[in-house]
């Protein structure tokens, strides 16, 4: 039953999202007094219509998609030829123009607007950076940045938000210097300082938890699994135990993470909670090898005041920058051979599955559902934004182009050379559905 609900929910998505695109030209255009002569929600055979304005609106069978129509059609459906000054043909250049840019637009401006409104329920986060754990690349440096500093580049790569600070770090390589760009909140200037990894040894457990959670009556890590090479093969822990210490140290201590990076016993001590009774137990651990982590952490907020709730939309206006980084980075891994080029583009059955996946999930909330729904409708808004913007039959970036052509050279381009492109940008667009859809089936299949 989820796909069945994550189908309907995709449907129900795109085409709220298309609709609005569409209104978006139709509002522009009302507004620079263009005629308008239909404006369909959604497509196939009509449920609804109606008439004001002199505008035929209605409402289709299929929530996929909508369309607004300019121009008048006679009853084998050919377009009318008129010289009417009120139609979009015959409309100055920057009007059609503002026109065209004006249903991207919208998807831009709305998933900015979903962005702020999760960010004002929930938070958000800024990339002025903290006081890094004991440890780490950034803390050997916290004599030479100040608490508060805003991260702008990762490796000469500018930075936006969380997002693509997050992508850009884990992109890099573990092992190699990484270079960050901090601009210092007293001067205003911007300094790097380089990051350098450095090899060590830390303990294993051997055990499998979830996700190192306390959050329970014994503030200890329930144990899901362990490993039966434990303890040179003969386990201590068994699964649904509480490890409650080591070493003596509480694990749900504030400093327990740095302090476990700094054991190097042959034999460590493990408190533990079987059955209501607490034990403690030598144990032999296996020493990994690991590369310090970098100990970037930066600031959240809580919209308590009207001075974060604007913070809120500001973090929110750069998503839209975000993306792209996380794009051109993505597209950089792919040339690199680091990344598959079919886990970067996605059509209607990858966002089905992303969601289909959302709503399965046993381990996550409803909350955290509905969030995770909420911020992918954001992305998907944003990406319909540029990838409307690609210069495409069918797309608003094929009208904005020729449109600038013609402002540049002075007259509009000949038919041949429209259909030049026409054919051209149909063949883009059929090569860029196959691509996404065989995309779509190749991570389903290998579970990339």
């Amino acid at each position: 039953m989820s796909i069945v609900r994550s189908i309907i929910f995709v449907i129900l998505m795109l085409g709220v999202l298309a609709t609005l695109h569409e209104l978006g030209h139709f509002w522009v255009a009302r507004l620079l007094k263009i005629r308008v002569f239909e404006v369909s929600l959604f497509v196939g055979p009509k449920l609804l219509s109606w008439k004001h304005n002199d505008v035929n609106f209605s409402i289709r069978l299929i929530p996929v998609g909508a369309y607004v129509r300019f121009t008048e059609v006679d009853e084998q459906g050919y377009v009318v030829e008129s010289k009417d000054p009120d139609l979009l043909v015959n409309q100055p250049r920057f009007k059609r123009l503002l026109v065209s840019v004006a249903g991207p637009l919208v998807n831009l401006l709305l998933g900015i607007f979903i962005f702020a409104m999760l960010f004002v329920f929930t938070g958000y986060t800024t990339l002025n950076v903290n006081k890094a754990m004991k440890g780490t690349q950034l803390y050997q440096l916290s004599s030479e940045y100040t608490v508060g500093d805003e991260i702008r580049k990762i490796n000469g790569r500018r930075v936006y938000t969380a997002y693509d600070l997050s992508f850009e770090i884990d992109a890099a390589d573990a092992g190699e210097d990484m270079i960050v760009t901090f601009k210092s909140k007293e001067t205003g200037k911007n300094y790097d300082l380089t990051l350098k990894p450095e090899f060590k040894k830390r303990p294993m457990l051997l055990i499998t938890t979830r996700t190192l959670s306390t959050d329970n009556e014994y503030q200890g890590w329930l144990v899901l699994e362990v490993d039966p090479e434990q303890n040179n093969s003969n386990p201590i822990l068994k699964e649904g135990d509480y490890v409650t210490k080591i070493n003596g140290m509480s694990v749900a201590d504030e400093g327990f993470e740095e302090f476990l990076y700094t054991i190097t016993d042959d034999v460590i001590k493990v408190t533990y909670v079987r059955d209501g009774v607490s034990y403690e137990e030598d144990l032999v651990p296996r020493y990994v090898d690991y590369v310090t982590t970098r100990g970037i952490s930066i600031t959240d907020h809580k919209v308590d005041s009207p001075a974060e709730f604007f913070g809120a939309f500001g973090c929110a206006a750069k998503i839209p920058g975000s993306l792209i980084n996380i794009t051109v980075t993505g597209i950089k891994s792919i040339i690199a051979g680091k990344e598959k080029a079919y886990n970067l583009v996605s059509g209607p059955i990858g966002i089905t599955t992303m969601v289909n996946d959302v709503v399965k999930d046993e381990r996550d909330t409803v909350y955290e559902k509905i969030y995770t729904l909420i911020m992918l409708s954001g992305v998907i808004s944003i990406a319909l934004a540029y990838s409307n913007l690609l210069p495409i039959p069918g797309l608003d970036g094929i009208q904005i182009v020729l449109i600038l052509v013609e402002m540049v050279i002075g007259r509009k381009l000949s038919e041949k050379a429209e259909g030049r492109l026409t054919v051209i940008g149909f063949v883009m667009i059929i090569a860029l559905l196959v691509f996404a859809f065989i995309s779509d089936i190749l991570r389903i299949i290998f579970g990339y």
